[in-house]
């Protein structure tokens, strides 16, 4: 106990307000303000004045109301009255321990013997700030001392194994943060500005509340700071900024705010000085504080007979001499000095009290019962207490609720007995308010969200524009408000904004600014493929595969068919290629069907020639296949068309190379290779070569065919239409079947290239060849690395090009000199001017000519001439 004596050391007892009774209350209220220019700590004993607080001592006063009202009552504690001993705590955590200390029996050093204390209360109404009340709280806990508080709303002292004595008719902190929080969220503010004073009440409301709403945090600590806080809340550019202090530090607040002429400002009022007359009564903070808004406790409509009973003070009555505060309330009210020992008052230019004075002609704080909040909660708590008496005393023997069923003793009332019955009391009064603790102590939290409002003459009225109740049921809201009624700052009508960033619309997220709070963000626009249909939406949702969002990116719509149609530039080009190639092809075969008695038309195998003009009309024409909708029948076409028509015409060709190689070795003595090479055998080999090609597919349509598919991309706004090929083992075989059938007729029109002959049809079959290879190479990689529709696209290039190369190395030349050179298209010609000389080698028939030795070979019927006098017939 030695820290209580230390605490103790100073002056003797304290000031001390007593009646006796059956049962002592004790009572601790801040009567003097030791907040003179921010928290000066003004002793008492000190010369300089106190400025008494009018509020408070109408709680004190209401305390003792209720106590003589229960006294008269003959039903709640019949034949037992109950006391009070109340201190004045001057709003410090010291002189309001030292009040503690002597409630419980400490006389002279206030010495405390062994944890028993002599004289002491077995109940203590008070303190009304949080920070006293820890104190205190600390202090009664010690002895199981009940602590009832009329206005410490501290969420902290909600902690049982901290504070196991404390109760409150106060609603917690944290109830009130909740209706602020809900406040904010209603009017959509997301930059809200928190100024806390240096107490516990102030830290620990402000930092529940900044963890639940976007804001700046600031903390009064000392007058030097003030001029900064308000400094930083001008820069801010919060509109909308919450006082979470004593009425003492919101006042300084304001008069550094009013001097640096920070308007604008929509204040929002903690309950402490919600409804505080010391700044609502001078008019010098209206020019800022008009429409302030902030939660009240709830008020008592009416209590009968406290105003009669609050002016009922004078300084000559019979109980002046007993009331320690009642001389410095009457000098504070009326400004003037009582005769006696405070003479000193008149030195420092008060008037003496002329001793007519009378309350009911003065308007103030004390006498104004219209916001009954505080006094309130003061009538409950006494009412709490006798209630919890009562019980006690209505025990019966042997259903007591200690250790073998024990009824308290109510003679000598323990404070640990006591508490246990305040714990369990629940009542309804003649209000209809029901009062009841819950586990931690705490009452049922409703508040009344006020609106400071100006009238016509100049004050402030406190009008009630909504309600905050905890115990709405489940489903229903707790805030009520009623947006009609409220005047904002500045005498505005309508709800002031206050945001650190703008929304985001629909179609953008959110982006936190590095540094700053969560509420100060960019709005990012939504990438393609993803949307957001909220406003401030924090992240953007992708769009199933099937869909791609929209151009705001606010909805997913279906993705655009996207495939190889004829509708498109790229279908237009390919399908007016193919046609002319077709045109091209068919104007080739006319050509020739004019001409199909010209020499050179017969010399060239007429019959391998039309084969394979009609093979490269088919080759043009199975390009179309490839464009247009994707379906079963189209792709199964496509590809198998493709190849045995590509296959069809490069078996003609290598047909038609192996007869111009074998020509040339029939010239040989004895020869007789060419009845091998026929024109059945030709057709035998055509047809074999393109069966192979014809059973390939047929295998690969049976086992697994080419099939449409949807191709699609989260990165693509389109659905790309596709043929799928199915085996891709069938896919090649097709391709590495013409792939190898080009090789070859390659490699042999390569060794017929310097056959002897004016009109060496190799060399052109070798440029064929080498086109159709590059293309087809070439269409590898490019295929393989196009992206959707442009693969099928490549295929199909791929397709005119080799067949334009086909044509136009094979038949240009011969419709050349058949149309613009028909001098050549003669025997003569084809001879090379050649000088028939008479003779044989081997029995066989040369020709001799200036420069070659050429054999004379008839293709289309691989006769080979035998004798000089060959007829024109034989030109077949």
């Amino acid at each position: 106990m030695s820290i209580y004596v230390l605490l103790m050391a100073g002056p003797s007892a304290l000031p001390v307000l007593q009646r006796e009774g059956d049962v002592m209350l004790g009572g601790l209220f801040s009567l003097h303000d030791m907040m003179i220019q921010c928290k000066r700590l003004i002793p008492l004993s000190s010369p300089l004045p106190r400025r008494f607080n009018f509020r408070t001592f109408r709680w004190m006063q209401t305390m003792m109301f209720a106590i003589e009202e229960i006294n008269r009552d003959d039903h709640l504690l019949p034949n037992f009255t109950l006391g009070y001993k109340i201190y004045d705590s001057c709003s410090t955590p010291y002189h309001a321990l030292r009040a503690s200390v002597e409630l419980m029996g400490g006389e002279g050093e206030g010495e405390v013997e062994g944890g028993s204390c002599h004289g002491l209360v077995p109940v203590v109404i008070g303190d009304g700030g949080s920070t006293q009340s820890l104190v205190v709280a600390r202090f009664l806990g010690v002895f199981r001392v009940p602590q009832v508080s009329y206005f410490s709303s501290c969420a902290c002292l909600s902690n049982k194994a901290e504070f196991p004595a404390f109760l409150r008719t106060m609603p917690s902190d944290f109830f009130q943060v909740d209706a602020l929080v809900q406040l904010v969220q209603h009017f959509s503010w997301k930059w809200v500005g928190v100024v806390a004073g240096d107490d516990a009440y102030g830290r620990g409301g402000a930092q529940i509340f900044s963890e639940k709403v976007c804001g700046i945090y600031c903390i009064i600590f000392s007058c030097g700071a003030m001029a900064s806080i308000v400094a930083r809340i001008r820069s801010s550019g919060a509109g909308v900024v919450l006082v979470f202090a004593l009425e003492q530090d919101a006042g300084a607040l304001f008069d550094e705010a009013l001097r640096q002429g920070l308007t604008g400002v929509q204040w929002l009022a903690s309950e402490a000085w919600s409804t505080a007359s010391v700044l609502s009564t001078p008019p010098r903070f209206l020019p800022i504080l008009q429409g302030s808004m902030g939660f009240a406790i709830r008020r008592a409509v009416h209590i009968p007979g406290l105003q009669e009973f609050l002016l009922r003070l004078h300084p000559s009555g019979s109980d002046a001499s007993k009331d320690p505060f009642l001389r410095p309330f009457w000098e504070e009210v009326f400004r003037c000095s009582l005769q006696g020992d405070g003479g000193g008052d008149s030195q420092r230019g008060k008037p003496l009290c002329s001793g007519s004075e009378d309350l009911g002609s003065v308007r103030n704080i004390y006498s104004d019962v219209s916001q009954l909040r505080i006094s309130y909660n003061v009538y409950k708590a006494v009412y709490a207490i006798a209630h919890a008496l009562h019980a006690m005393r209505s025990c019966e023997t042997g259903r007591g609720p200690f250790s073998l069923h024990a009824c308290p003793n109510t003679d000598s009332v323990q404070p640990w007995q006591l508490l246990h019955y305040l714990k369990q009391v629940e009542f309804s009064n003649s209000f209809g308010d029901e009062t009841k603790f819950d586990v931690n102590g705490d009452p049922v939290a409703v508040y009344d969200l006020v609106n400071w409002q100006l009238e016509a003459d100049g004050q402030v009225k406190f009008v009630t524009v909504g309600r905050f109740d905890e115990t709405t049921s489940l489903g229903r809201k707790k805030l009520y408000i009623q947006k009609t009624d409220i005047i904002w700052n500045g005498n505005q009508t309508t709800v002031p904004l206050s945001v650190c960033s703008s929304s985001c619309p629909p179609g953008t997220r959110r982006a936190i600014r590095p540094h700053l709070p969560i509420c100060c963000f960019d709005c990012v626009v939504c990438t393609a493929g993803e949307i957001s249909n909220q406003t401030d939406a924090t992240e953007c949702v992708r769009c199933l595969p099937e869909f791609w969002s929209n151009e705001e990116c606010t909805a997913c719509i279906p993705k655009l068919v996207d495939f190889l149609s004829y509708s498109d530039t790229m279908g237009i080009a390919l399908l007016s290629v193919a046609l002319l190639g077709s045109f091209c092809t068919a104007t080739v075969v006319l050509i020739f069907a004019c001409h199909h008695a010209t020499p050179i038309v017969r010399a060239n195998n007429s019959e391998l020639s039309f084969l394979m003009l009609f093979s490269l009309t088919l080759c043009f024409l199975c390009s179309l296949t490839f464009i247009g909708r994707p379906s079963e029948w189209s792709c199964m076409l496509r590809h198998t068309a493709f190849g045995i028509t590509f296959v069809l015409c490069i078996s003609c060709v290598l047909g038609k190379t192996i007869v111009v190689l074998m020509a040339f070795r029939a010239t040989l003595p004895a020869s007789n290779v060419m009845k091998w090479f026929g024109p059945p055998q030709q057709r035998a080999f055509i047809s074999l070569c393109t069966l192979v090609q014809v059973v390939i597919c047929a295998v690969w349509l049976a086992v697994s065919p080419p099939s449409p598919r949807r191709l699609m991309t989260r990165e693509s706004a389109c659905v790309i239409l596709l043929c799928d090929e199915g085996s891709t083992l069938g896919f090649c075989l097709v391709l590495g079947y013409i792939g190898l059938l080009a090789s070859l007729c390659l490699l042999l029109a390569f060794l017929a290239r310097k056959l002897p002959d004016n009109f060496n049809e190799a060399k052109f079959i070798t440029f064929s060849m080498l086109i159709f290879c590059a293309v087809w190479i070439s269409f590898i990689p490019a295929y393989v690395s196009s992206p959707g529709k442009y693969s099928t696209a490549t295929e199909v290039f791929a397709i005119l090009g080799s067949s334009f190369g086909l044509l136009t190395c094979l038949f240009l030349p011969k419709c050349y000199i058949i149309l613009l050179k028909p001098e050549k298209n003669n025997r003569k010609h084809l001879m090379a001017k050649s000088e028939v000389q008479s003779g044989s080698l081997n029995g066989h028939l040369t020709i001799s000519s200036k420069h070659n030795i050429i054999p004379f070979v008839s293709y289309s019927r691989g006769i080979v001439g035998m004798n000089t006098n060959i007829s024109s017939s034989q030109w077949e």
